[in-house]
């Protein structure tokens, strides 16, 4: 058997599939693609979440969008974050060309143009149905991690959540929040203290500035009701296809903050909200976050426990993590490892780093016989990868040089108007379209706030009036004292005393008082 026959037959078994699954391409071997020797991963292992990865221009886009076209035609829904805003087209058929039909030729596939069912959606001021959440449904534990806030910090959050539940204030927004700390640290800070202890002013002042940077990349838009419902998420159109949620999260590029808070969000309430699947043969949803590195880049090293925490446990809620990024080496090892399906396109090597990162970059595939794979890491061509993945028993498949198939949907972005177009389709859009602002924590606090400054107010009007009555009885009682001391020393009396007074001190001092010998003189 020739190495060329061994290497379609190792291909063929180790991507065999008994039950349902996509077909990503054909194994190439040197330059030549192996027609119908078929790249397929079972649907049943992705729920293992996956990796594409590749420098720029390598064709992770097209990737990206053959992985959701063949997902949403199973009818498995797929949430995609478009930070690059180049995943519109997803929305309408593609075009022949005669180099995709060449391709397809070479890989044993037919090509049909088809769009797929797709919703737009935004977290900050994109054109799409409103994404949102309230501060309540992210509880203390996670609202502290997005904050990044140290152990008392975190304790203090986790007091104030329990003062609102107690008290029925509801936490809808960020308002919500900063009005139930003003209080607590102000008007009602005493009866706070009398059930659930004093808080520092340290604490509450750190987590008011925490929660200012928040607002500073556009949270306040994301906070609040109506809530999203993740079944909402989980769609089929009319003919059974799974429907497209595009995130459009291109204006939020330089708020990782934003775009992490949002993400764990949603994994979390995906992981709580979604029932048990265990082994099914299709997952629920698949989930692609492109640009990964913005999430993990910026998180803190309690954010990153708690990324890896939902990675390993969401699974089993048939949920699919896909991460898209420029090097494997951009995601956490601890995550990195829990990625069953990995597709790696083309690394350049510009400088001694990047070729000590492609080698390591080599090192999380197979080992095969048939490949140099850090050197023709630098070689792949666009719509070229490295492809394994893991079997239908859970055994990563061989190490396949892949000719990828080509999108089916348009390699490009819409219009304005096209996006408008389908936006104006949207199924969901009237249900979240209006912004709710019922009363919550931030109206009833403020009432009661006016309350007790009313109360303050009044007191301190009260003293002012009883402290100037008592200056006035004060004053009349000074004058009528006086005015009987003037009526006394007027009198013949008074002036007798005042004489015989004066005489008693003249005499202590010695001096004798002229005796009165004539009327009006004195000898």
């Amino acid at each position: 058997m020739s190495d060329k026959e061994k290497f379609i037959q190792e291909i063929s078994d180790g991507y065999a599939v008994e039950g349902r699954s996509i077909t990503l391409g054909a194994a190439m071997l040197g330059n030549e693609v192996m027609t119908n020797t078929f790249t397929k991963v079972p649907l049943k292992t992705l729920n293992r979440h996956g990796l594409i990865a590749g420098a720029t221009g390598s064709g992770k886009t097209k990737t990206l969008q053959v992985l959701t076209e063949q997902l949403s035609a199973e009818g498995i829904p797929v949430v995609l974050m478009d930070i690059k805003g180049d995943l519109s087209g997803l929305a309408v058929s593609g075009e022949d060309h005669p180099k995709i039909q060449e391709r397809h030729t070479k890989i044993g596939l037919p090509f049909s143009p088809q769009a797929c069912p797709v919703e737009f959606l935004t977290i900050s001021n994109e054109n799409g149905t409103r994404l949102r959440a309230t501060v309540s449904e992210f509880g203390p534990v996670l609202f502290s991690k997005i904050l990044e806030l140290n152990e008392t910090q975190s304790g203090v959050v986790a007091v104030i959540f329990k003062y609102c539940d107690d008290n029925k204030l509801p936490l809808l927004d960020l308002k919500d929040f900063k009005k139930t700390i003003q209080w607590v640290t102000g008007e009602g800070k005493d009866d706070f203290a009398e059930e659930y202890g004093k808080l520092s002013t340290a604490s509450t002042g750190a987590i008011l500035r925490k929660i200012v940077e928040l607002e500073q990349q556009g949270a306040e838009l994301f906070f609040g009701e109506h809530s999203f419902d993740t079944e909402d998420l989980v769609r089929l159109d009319e003919n059974g296809r799974g429907m497209v949620s595009v995130l459009r999260l291109t204006d939020i590029q330089d708020k990782p903050k934003l775009f992490s808070t949002f993400m764990l969000q949603m994994l979390a309430e995906i992981y709580a909200t979604f029932p048990e699947e265990g082994d099914s043969e299709a997952p629920k949803l698949a989930i692609f976050i492109d640009e990964a590195h913005l999430v993990f880049n910026e998180a803190s090293s309690a954010l990153l426990d708690q990324i890896e925490a939902i990675v390993k446990l969401i699974r089993s809620k048939g949920v699919g993590l896909f991460f898209v990024t420029q090097n494997p080496s951009d995601i956490p090892d601890a995550v990195l490892g829990q990625l069953g399906l990995k597709i790696q396109h083309a690394l350049r090597a510009f400088t001694a780093k990047d070729r000590k990162a492609i080698k390591l970059a080599a090192q999380n595939y197979p080992i095969t016989e048939y490949y140099n794979t850090a050197e023709l890491l630098t070689q792949l061509g666009i719509g070229e990868a490295f492809v394994t993945a893991l079997s239908e028993k859970g055994i990563p498949t061989p190490l396949a040089h892949t000719m990828l198939r080509a999108p089916q949907t348009r390699m490009g972005v819409l219009s304005d108007a096209e996006l408008e177009a389908v936006f104006e389709k949207s199924a969901i859009k009237k249900k979240y379209s209006e912004t709710v602002d019922r009363e919550s924590a931030y109206e009833l606090l403020k009432k009661k706030i006016g309350i007790a400054q009313e109360e303050e107010n009044q007191a301190a009007l009260k003293k002012e009036k009883e402290k100037a009555a008592k200056a006035t009885t004060s004053s009349r009682k000074t004058k009528e004292e006086k005015s009987v001391a003037e009526q006394f020393m007027n009198s013949s009396a008074g002036k007798t005393v005042v004489r015989e007074l004066t005489r008693g001190l003249l005499g202590a001092l010695g001096i004798k008082t002229p005796r009165r010998r004539g009327r009006n003189s004195w000898f």
